[in-house]
């Protein structure tokens, strides 16, 4: 009886250092998946003046890895079925460093390279990412889901306030700024490595498709609409303060504030919608939080920061949200896969568009207020994604 009883608390144990261990390791590798985009919009004036490119074609570079995060999302699902979950991450992980490494090749072909394959890389580590939310974390989705989504939000706004000094530190070399980032994505592969004695692997079940559903369209509409505000917004934010007076510096400093409070943000609003079945109340409130910010920016010159803050509240609530809600609509593990794949393949395609869309809008009219109108529309979508994204509901497909 005592072995008995020993034998189940060493059993208890070992399943709870597990999960600590599973846990830990979703932060590391969420860490990884925004700094080597975000990176690029500090030194994009670097870039753009060393290579010669216009605005919409520096616009690629952070467009390009968000094109890609599209691309490969619906690849994630049928390849972690193939391999399991852990080890799809596993060789996203490697193949996110290859490409951080390769932007260190003095090329323009290989700078453009380097960003897609780090596209495809974070692109199926975020659609597997949630599937393993909901099959090991299934009593406890809002926390995690907020933990989550606040170490994507961390590690984009770290790499948005060191991006500069690190480039100082290197005399201005900006591809051996944009290369120390495998550093990071290196750490993070060898704390995985323990995931790859737990490969479960996901099969297939049947059922309908996801793309008549239309809780599947809803949440993949807010997914796309608060990726388009995100990227975009980001990516040109320092250019719009430096020529707002603004040194390269501060509008690092500016990003990295703002990124603080989306990055609380992302923790706060899934935790609290997570206690309720439905989320709609919490989630107009933050898409209005951020519709007031860019009306800021639009209509007066002042409290410019305040303005950004508020812009940067709604993008980052919403992207821990979005997640939230492929784990609440779906069924199950197989389910959340296939929503995550389906709304981050058309959600990203879509915010692929905003960088190269915006750079284009700028250098024709001279002017960020048709610019941050477009904006405005992209949270008008989402509102009205909202409507059933948020609602209590389950996918029947």
């Amino acid at each position: 009886m005592t072995a008995t009883r020993g034998d189940r608390t060493h059993a208890r144990t070992r399943l709870s250092l597990l999960t600590i261990v599973t846990a830990a390791g979703i932060m590391l590798v969420a860490a990884n998946l925004r700094p080597a985009v975000v990176a690029v919009a500090p030194l994009i004036d670097d870039i753009s003046a060393e290579e010669g490119f216009s605005s919409a074609t520096a616009g690629m570079l952070t467009t390009l890895p968000v094109l890609f995060f599209g691309l490969s999302a619906p690849v994630a699902p049928r390849l972690a079925a193939r391999f399991g979950i852990e080890r799809t991450i596993f060789g996203s992980m490697i193949l996110l460093i290859a490409g951080i490494l390769l932007r260190w090749v003095p090329n323009a072909t290989a700078l453009f390279a380097g960003s897609a394959i780090i596209g495809v890389a974070i692109g199926i580590c975020n659609v597997v990412l949630p599937a393993l939310i909901k099959r090991d974390f299934a009593h406890r989705s809002g926390l995690m889901t907020g933990l989550y989504s606040m170490t994507l939000s961390g590690g984009a706004a770290v790499a948005a306030a060191v991006t500069v000094p690190i480039d100082d530190a290197f005399d201005g070399n900006w591809r051996l700024t944009l290369a120390s980032w495998a550093v990071l994505a290196v750490i993070a592969l060898v704390i995985w490595l323990p995931q790859l004695t737990r490969m479960h692997v996901v099969v297939p079940v049947s059922g309908g498709s996801l793309w008549t559903n239309r809780v599947a369209w809803a949440v993949t509409a807010f997914m796309g609409a608060q990726s388009l505000v995100f990227y975009t917004f980001t990516a040109w934010l320092p250019a719009y303060l430096v020529d707002q007076g603004h040194s390269r510096g501060e509008a690092g400093l500016i990003l990295a504030a703002g990124q603080v409070v989306a990055l609380t943000a992302s923790l706060v609003a899934p935790i609290i919608a997570g206690r309720f079945p439905d989320q709609r109340l919490i989630t107009f409130i933050v898409v209005a939080v951020s519709a007031v910010g860019l009306i800021g920016l639009i209509t007066t010159d002042t409290l410019v920061v305040l303005w950004i803050v508020l812009v940067l509240i709604g993008p980052g609530s919403s992207i821990g949200l979005a997640l939230l809600f492929m784990v609440l609509r779906s069924r199950d593990s197989e389910q959340t896969g296939r929503v995550s794949g389906m709304a981050q393949s058309v959600g990203y395609v879509l915010a692929a568009i905003g960088p190269i869309a915006l750079g284009a809008i700028h250098d024709w009219t001279h002017s960020w207020t048709t610019a941050f109108c477009v904006l405005l529309a992209g949270l008008a979508v989402q509102a009205g994604a909202t409507t059933l994204a948020a609602k209590d509901v389950q996918m029947t497909a």
